[in-house]
């Protein structure tokens, strides 16, 4: 099997890199024998993290939502590690809160359905648009490869609960442009896929009580429990590694659906 790739010696960016199911695929490549650079608020871990991880890491403070600083996160890849082979959104943000609440006769913020929708719709495609340029210029390989991005949507996209409308927009909003953004850019040689995760151990959820945990644990079939986000980062690896996966929604589950 020629056409398989390696991920040993890839230059990765990773959005949300400085912690959860991003911090966890940073940690991967640079295993792996990758260089990865972490793009991650300023107020984020990210520096400490990737000087914690060696000289294969940069930290690029930068809002995914910013395109001067993903353009500056982009140049340090480029500029530190001489390429940019891989792109991973996990950059994201969420809000609980139903359509109109009757008992207080307040409708949803509007503010904080289009904050959400703009970070990580527009977030994730800004930091697409801009690593697709510069892998773009990218020699390819015998296979006619110049790059990969993948991108975080969330079951939410198909099964979203109570209170999820702002993010369950979001994660379909990002499940919808997968296909034809592998399709803009496959005349180029770079594919786009998008991983769906179900309910993992993130910073997000560790901050809810151990009762609620586990409730959330045993609502998968199989393994009846919460991701690990190695296992998310995982993932990651196998799609970089297999060409043939393009345009495609990978859902990491469990076999979860989650109910209302």
């Amino acid at each position: 099997m020629a056409n398989i790739r390696c991920v040993k010696g890839m230059v990765g960016l990773v959005t949300g890199g400085a912690s959860g199911l991003g911090r966890a695929t940073v940690e991967r490549l640079v295993q792996s024998g990758a260089s990865a650079v972490i793009v991650d608020l300023p107020s984020s871990d990210g520096q400490a993290v990737a000087a914690s991880l060696g000289n294969r890491c940069a930290f690029a403070p930068a809002d995914v939502t910013s395109e001067a600083e993903v353009r500056s996160a982009v140049s340090l890849a480029k500029e530190k590690f001489g390429k940019l082979d891989l792109a991973v959104n996990c950059a994201g943000i969420a809000v609980a809160v139903k359509t109109y609440n009757f008992k207080k006769d307040l409708p949803h913020s509007l503010e904080d359905f289009q904050r959400v929708i703009n970070v990580n719709i527009a977030g994730s495609f800004n930091v697409i648009r801009l690593a697709a340029g510069e892998m773009g210029k990218n020699e390819p390989d015998p296979d006619g490869h110049r790059g990969c991005i993948i991108n975080t949507a969330s079951v939410a996209a198909f099964d979203g609960q109570v209170g999820q409308a702002a993010y369950s927009a979001s994660k379909g909003g990002i499940v919808g442009m997968t296909l034809p953004i592998a399709r803009d850019l496959a005349p180029m040689g770079i594919r786009v896929i998008t991983i769906a995760p179900g309910l993992f151990s993130t910073p997000l959820l560790a901050s809810l009580p151990e009762k609620v945990r586990s409730f959330l644990a045993r609502q998968v079939p199989f393994p009846s429990r919460l991701g690990d986000p190695a296992e998310f980062a995982h993932l990651v690896t196998c799609l970089v590694e297999n060409p043939m996966i393009n345009g495609e929604v990978i859902r990491l589950d469990g076999a979860i659906r989650m109910q209302p």
